[in-house]
């Protein structure tokens, strides 16, 4: 049976509002009408365990640890591990070596990797269970048998991480990774365990007279030019484009009880927020 050229089926002919755009078109991608994405995942939150401000400091986190195993029996936790001082030593001999941004990337994963699998095996008999990227798709058995899924926080662009502004340094670190998780999941809150109350003026362990910021937006943020502005600023610029995350909390994890308030909706140390307005 011969097929002529009306029964071939056409490519074109399954009609989207995207068929006969290009993607290379941003004035006419704008003007395309779709509905708000859907959360995920709305009830988890999503943790930021600090490398340098929280890992590093060896066994003075295990008060952390023990909050966080009784916080997981009320809420869905999802950790996300940051790379620490040794990712900055490893950032260092790769710019020594004249190393290319992704290579750099690809290097820094694997410190925050190492410190997920510790986070994993101190949360072991609460729950901890390490999450390989090609297991997201597992998280919501993860959170119905009562697990706590960590990850490393750097996002896998790896060699093709996008070159910074200035320098070599990744812009996209384990702060972005760990907000971009909770954008995709329509998290519930994304929460930046540290060291520090929250936000200052100024680096509080240089400057004694450094002032404190308990909330502020981003685009204030953004108008103070801050020196130190506790996060990746990556992070508050795609918090100006999201459909979810559109407020993030700062907490000092080594303060009793802060993160347990934290996920309580109170506002414990710094809320960084987008001003819809």
């Amino acid at each position: 049976m011969s097929t002529t050229s009306s029964d071939t089926p056409n490519r074109k002919s399954i009609q989207t509002p995207l068929s006969n755009e290009t993607f290379a078109s941003p004035k006419r991608l704008r003007g395309l009408k779709y509905g708000k994405p859907f959360r995920i995942l709305p009830d988890v939150n999503v943790l930021k365990i600090g490398g340098q401000s929280v890992m590093d400091r060896g066994r003075v986190i295990l008060p952390l640890i023990d909050e966080i195993a009784e916080c997981a029996k009320k809420h869905h936790l999802l950790i996300g591990a940051g790379g620490g001082t040794r990712a900055r030593h490893a950032y260092s001999l790769c710019l020594d070596f004249d190393l290319p941004t992704g290579i750099l990337a690809s290097v820094g994963a694997a410190t925050a990797r190492q410190n997920a699998r510790m986070l994993q095996m101190l949360l072991a008999k609460h729950g901890g269970i390490y999450l390989n990227p090609d297991d997201f798709p597992s998280l919501p058995l993860f959170f119905r048998v009562g697990c706590i899924p960590i990850m490393e926080g750097m996002p896998p662009y790896d060699l093709w991480e996008k070159p910074p502004e200035q320098g070599r340094i990744p812009p996209n670190r384990t702060d972005s990774g760990v907000y971009l998780t909770g954008e995709v999941l329509g998290a519930r809150k994304v929460i930046f365990v540290k060291d520090e109350d929250g936000l200052y003026t100024d680096d509080p362990k240089r400057n004694e007279h450094a002032e404190f910021i308990p909330r502020i937006s981003v685009r204030e943020l953004f108008e103070r030019d801050l020196a130190d502005m506790v996060l990746e600023k990556v992070v508050f610029e795609n918090m100006l484009h999201a459909e979810h995350v559109r407020e993030v909390q700062v907490i000092n994890g080594f303060v009793p009880g802060n993160l347990t308030r934290a996920l309580d909706g109170e506002p414990v140390g710094t809320v960084i927020y987008v001003d819809d307005e």
